[in-house]
């Protein structure tokens, strides 16, 4: 026994979102269209939302910001760091929405694994995301929110490809 102990931090579950989503197409396809900004600028956001500008280097240290407008004109602007890039299997990165100076407001962590699913290798991808710690619950849920309606314009997107 060394006597030292570990500080391990341990997110409360009513500030994590935890999401799960399979996908028809390949893993190595989902992958490339989460980590591609041309790709990204296509299908991002919840349905209505138009995207203004993406932009990311996906490498671990790498960064993205993105912006979007809201059907009532709202513009919306974030921005991260990669962590983690492990194609076609983890993406880890920072985010935090901007204030209008462009100053981050609170920054969540998120990961997200793509494994194959289904029967035949390689046809589908099972998509799961988390990302933590938000600050109130109510945060987590307006996310969970436009989780939900990104991921369905990324299904949309996906069977057009």
């Amino acid at each position: 026994m060394t006597g030292r102990s570990e500080a391990v931090t341990v997110a409360p579950p009513a500030r994590v979102l935890v999401l799960e989503r399979e996908y028809d197409a390949p893993r190595s396809l989902v992958f490339k269209v989460w980590t591609d900004a041309s790709h990204l600028a296509r299908w991002w956001g919840p349905k209505g939302f138009a995207v203004l500008s993406w932009k990311a280097d996906a490498r671990p240290g790498g960064r993205f910001r993105f912006g979007m407008r809201s059907p009532e004109g709202t513009e919306h602007w974030a921005h991260g760091v990669y962590r983690e890039v492990v194609p076609p299997a983890r993406l880890v990165f920072t985010t935090a929405w901007e204030n209008p100076d462009g100053s981050p407001k609170h920054e969540t962590v998120v990961t997200i694994t793509f494994s194959e699913s289904g029967s035949e290798p390689g046809q589908k991808t099972k998509l799961h995301f988390h990302q933590a710690i938000f600050d109130s619950e109510t945060a987590r849920d307006l996310h969970r929110g436009g989780w939900d309606s990104t991921f369905d314009n990324l299904a949309g997107y996906l069977a057009a490809l």
